[in-house]
């Protein structure tokens, strides 16, 4: 039996607004449909995926912002890292884990996206900020 994650809730205060940041991130909007004065459902998937996240008004109880580390994987870091830089995206500098090479950005409510290259740039390397980081996740903060 198949068992397959198709669409994670993302907790906002402005759907609009998010929308607007998911687009120019890249995700594509499949649907914004206004159920009520209550709800609100907007899906948007990022490209090559078949998972995507719904945003809106009415959808969950989450905080907005209380998301962290939602993950995406992509081949290319670098490519990735220069592609959302070029979009307007504050995101990390590329750390290098044995598990892989990272970087980071959160939406304008504060959720947390991780961005891994499953196949590490450098085999055994660390992260290039000189710390080990959270296995998985972007360094703590300090």
């Amino acid at each position: 039996m198949d068992i397959k994650l198709e669409l994670v809730a993302v907790p906002v205060t402005d759907v609009d607004r998010a929308k607007a940041f998911y687009e120019r991130i890249g995700f594509r909007a499949d649907h914004d449909v206004t159920v009520s004065e209550d709800i609100r459902f907007v899906q948007l998937t990022p490209p090559g995926s078949a998972c995507s996240i719904a945003l809106g008004k009415g959808l969950t109880r989450m905080a907005p912002g209380s998301l962290d580390n939602l993950q995406v994987v992509v081949t290319d870091i670098e490519e990735a890292y220069e592609d959302l830089r070029g979009r307007g995206i504050e995101v990390t500098e590329i750390q290098d884990m044995p598990w892989g090479s990272f970087v980071y950005f959160s939406d304008p409510d504060g959720n947390g996206w991780a961005v891994q290259q499953t196949t590490p740039r450098a085999a055994g390397a660390e992260n290039r900020a000189g710390s080990p980081g959270r296995a998985g996740g972007p360094p703590a903060a300090s």
